[in-house]
């Protein structure tokens, strides 16, 4: 999958647009929750070399916020590797030349639902109790 049939998926999927955070790089896209408006994901364009690969090849990689029970599931054969530049307990990166377009938007269900305003539970008597 290409990073514009990422940006496309994620559009007709759940409305989101790509944003440009950051001053003076047009390169980096953050994509937003829409209820949170937490990053569910981000796209940038890393070298190989960060991932162990002996060639300077910058490629387009996407960073996916996943639930901690998801990871180990995952791996490089998958072009799946720990977060570059963001925290590896709670992200990894996708090597968009690489995955499988099946596999990355599973992914990114997955971390669209990690990102979602969590609902707040009320007290009640019982679990106030002690």
């Amino acid at each position: 999958m290409t990073k514009q049939e990422f940006f496309t998926y994620c559009s007709d999927t759940y409305g989101t647009l790509p944003d440009y955070p950051f001053e003076k790089d047009f390169e980096t896209a953050v994509l937003r929750h829409g209820d949170s408006h937490k990053w569910y994901a981000i796209a940038m364009c890393v070298s190989r070399r960060k991932f162990g690969f002996e060639t300077d090849e910058v490629i387009d990689v996407v960073n996916l916020k996943l639930p901690m029970e998801m990871f180990g599931s995952f791996g490089a054969p998958d072009g799946i590797y720990p977060a570059y530049h963001m925290n590896k307990l709670h992200w990894i990166s996708v090597l968009l030349p690489e995955a499988d377009s099946d596999m990355l938007k599973f992914l990114v269900n997955a971390s669209y639902e990690a990102t979602k305003t969590k609902k707040k539970r009320k007290k009640t008597a019982e679990t106030t109790e002690i």
